[in-house]
């Protein structure tokens, strides 16, 4: 996963939000169709026994600075699925005491390739769920400054090995999408560090119907060629 994401306040996303149990009136969404890595994001976590929905740095690894903390110059956006249960890897803390979850109305991937010795991007391609949000699998962390106590949170979609039907669209890894059900409230309880318990999701899985087009370029965001249906499995 590239590092962009589709945040809308359609009623998808309303919908997921209140079966999440958060209440948009007190806690509005942020809409925005282009949301990218080291960028505020909004995630879904559970403090102190209630769920919230938050502000983050979508970068798990923070460092210090005259602001109060930045974006590593780790790469920290994704967590890989590989690295969950590698106790000195950043993510192995946060997926036993910190998950989250990230809802978005859609995402999007660019795929590159090698000029010479130089990395360039080759497509661009967006990806929106049919009739349906996503909640992306996240872990985040808190950073408390010394000076004043503010605390900022960073976090990351977990990633998952390439899946199959997105080989031609990109070819490195897939996001980890969690199915809406019980699941949902297993990954946001913050006493449950029974990670065993999600071992079978990562694997590669679309959960959703995937409308999806090729554009020339995030920021302009133009199509390119015709939509297709990527189905779920």
């Amino acid at each position: 996963m590239c590092g962009r994401l589709n945040v809308t306040d359609d009623p998808l996303v309303v919908g997921l939000l209140a079966r999440l149990g958060i209440d948009i009136q007190s806690q509005p969404i942020k809409p925005n169709r282009f949301v990218r890595a080291a960028s505020p994001i909004q995630i879904v976590r559970e403090q102190e026994g209630k769920r919230v929905l938050q502000t983050a740095t979508w970068w798990l690894l923070l460092e210090p600075s005259e602001k109060g903390f930045k974006p590593s110059r780790y790469t920290s956006f994704n967590t890989r699925y590989d690295k969950l249960n590698v106790p000195r890897s950043a993510g192995y803390h946060p997926y036993r005491k910190s998950r989250c979850i990230i809802p978005a109305r859609g995402f999007g991937e660019t795929e590159f390739e090698y000029k010479g010795k130089k990395k360039v991007p080759k497509y661009y391609h967006d990806m929106v769920a049919k009739d349906c949000a996503i909640a992306f699998a996240g872990l985040c962390r808190d950073y408390i400054c010394k000076d004043t106590g503010e605390v900022t949170t960073g976090c990351s979609v977990i990633t998952l090995p390439p899946h199959p039907k997105l080989k031609d669209i990109h070819t490195k890894a897939s996001p980890m999408m969690l199915p809406q059900d019980i699941t949902m409230d297993d990954w946001l309880d913050a006493g449950n560090e029974d990670v065993e318990m999600f071992a079978h999701l990562l694997e590669p899985n679309i959960r959703h119907d995937l409308e999806t087009f090729q554009i020339d370029k995030p920021s302009s965001h133009n199509s390119v060629g015709k939509a297709f249906t990527i189905h779920s499995d």
